[in-house]
Formats: C-alpha cells, sequence, structure tokens
C-alpha cells in the first residue's frame, strides 16, 4: 500500500483529513521531536487506528508532507508517485481527478 493509501484509507476510517490530524497533535503539543509511541498511543486510543496507520500519520505530524525521494516510483509496497503527499482530503486530491 502506498504511502498516500495509507492516509486516504486513514480518512476512510476516521473522517479526518491528514491535515486536520496535524491540527489536533499540535493543539496536543505533538510536532517535530514528538516520540512516536506518544503519537501512535493517542491515535490507537482516540481513533482506533492500527500500528501501521498511525506510523503513516507520525511521519506527516513530525516530518511534514515530504517523503524520501528512494520511494518515488520505487516499485516497492510503499511506494509513492510523488514525494509530496496530499493532505486536504482524497475528493480534493488532484491525483485522483
Amino acid at each position: 500500500m502506498s504511502f498516500q493509501a495509507y492516509l486516504d484509507n486513514i480518512e476512510d476510517k476516521t473522517g479526518l483529513t491528514p491535515r486536520q490530524f496535524v491540527a489536533l497533535a499540535t493543539e496536543k503539543g505533538f510536532g517535530p521531536g514528538t516520540k512516536a509511541g506518544e503519537i501512535v498511543a493517542w491515535l490507537a486510543e482516540d481513533y482506533a487506528l492500527g500500528r501501521g496507520h498511525a506510523m503513516a500519520l507520525v511521519h506527516v505530524i513530525t516530518k511534514g508532507d515530504r517523503i524520501a525521494a528512494k520511494h518515488v516510483d520505487s516499485g516497492t509496497a510503499h511506494s509513492d508517485p510523488s514525494d509530496t503527499l496530499w493532505l486536504d482530503g482524497k475528493a480534493s486530491n488532484p491525483a485522483n481527478g
């Protein structure tokens, strides 16, 4: 599953976009430098997200919308067509055209 697909699935499950999760995390004091375990625990408790989906949000919350170039069109399980993730909801993603 691509990184973007993880984020889209989270939106399907919770009704919240990745950008909304970033805002909620910021309100809780989470951001760059926050340990993954703290964020994973919050997402599991409040949103019933499993570790894989939570870790996708950990990346977005702590590192932003960019992924390493090595994952772009890599043909691996987490390959994405772009190094920039769409955070504003899958319905508005131009790539879903």
